[in-house]
């Protein structure tokens, strides 16, 4: 439904004056959640289909190629975006006072992590190899991406500030570790496993530590922002709406994720940590507590904006 509406927009004018802005580059949500479908699709498919895990060499190319095909439309959706503001100009840098142009880094690294899926489970070596390139390709192109993005991004907030409405894309980096980090502990594995490049609990651990760190540091640089915005008073429990408000789901739950990695794979594999311990429960219960938050706010947002009508009118995205 999604993809025939796109279509049929693509043919009118308001599309003609969007592919004209900045936010030519958020198209890329469109191979994102593509990819997500397809991640989704065959985690679904191994848990609840009997007998298919017995199969699962057979479907491994073919989650290789839908993945590269995916690949393909997400850089021919940016590469029209870069071709357009390096040929003709334009790019509003007073706009660009968010970090909304990292979502092209979020598709790229999401489509990499589903390419990365047969280095950790397939027992081909020629699949895994393949993998492990195709996916790395995705990672580079991912961090490229995101650190140019975020480089011009707080240039664009030095002067100009923020605004309310775009401020929960300052945290879509920690979403974005998240991603990365799953990506390459799947390929570590492919490594140690296929190509005897083992690597030890403590670098995991170090790596990890690392990953969980930069999502604290911009977890609390974007709730600052946030809280000077009043954006909770005012777009959660207040009377405006903001369909941005959704991209505060997203950093709850990849930091939840990304914490039980930490926990289970860093701190209780080097002994840091034991298992059911009073300590372990305290940490498991700061990611279950996010993860608890999130859920809670999917309900509110959804209450909110498809609810009892909304007293004022809703304030569009940036």
């Amino acid at each position: 439904w999604n993809l025939t509406r796109y279509s049929a927009w693509t043919r009118t004018d308001a599309f003609v004056t969007f592919s004209k802005t900045n936010a030519q580059s958020q198209l890329m949500a469109m191979p994102l959640a593509l990819a997500m479908s397809v991640n989704g699709l065959f985690i679904a498919g191994l848990v609840f289909v009997p007998g298919l895990w017995g199969i699962v060499e057979y479907l491994f190319p073919v989650a290789l190629a839908a993945f590269i095909l995916i690949a393909v439309l997400a850089f021919r959706l940016y590469g029209h975006f870069i071709a357009r503001i390096k040929v003709e100009g334009g790019f509003n840098f007073a706009a660009n006072n968010s970090f909304g142009q990292i979502l092209p880094a979020f598709a790229f690294a999401m489509i990499g992590v589903g390419m990365a899926a047969p280095a950790a489970m397939s027992g081909n070596i020629a699949v895994v190899g393949t993998s492990i390139v195709v996916s790395t390709f995705l990672m580079v192109t991912a961090i490229a991406i995101a650190g140019i993005a975020l480089v011009l991004g707080i240039r664009s907030m030095l002067d100009h500030g923020t605004t309310a409405e775009t401020a929960p894309t300052l945290m879509i980096l920690i979403p974005l570790m998240t991603i990365l980090g799953i990506l390459m502990m799947r390929q570590t594995h492919g490594l140690g496993v296929q190509f005897e490049g083992h690597a030890t609990d403590a670098q995991t651990f170090m790596f990890l530590a690392k990953m969980v760190s930069i999502q604290v540091l911009f977890g609390l640089f974007g709730l600052l922002i946030l809280n000077r915005h009043s954006y909770g008073k005012r777009f959660i429990w207040g009377r405006e709406t903001s369909v941005m408000s959704y991209a505060l789901v997203c950093p709850g739950v990849g930091f939840t994720v990304l914490m039980q990695f930490f926990i289970h794979k860093g701190m209780v594999a080097v002994g840091l940590v034991d298992k059911f311990s009073a300590v372990y429960w305290v940490l498991v219960g700061i990611a279950l507590a996010s993860q608890v938050a999130m859920i809670a706010l999917v309900f509110t947002l959804n209450r909110r904006h498809f609810g009892a009508p909304r007293v004022q009118g809703a304030v569009s995205a940036a």
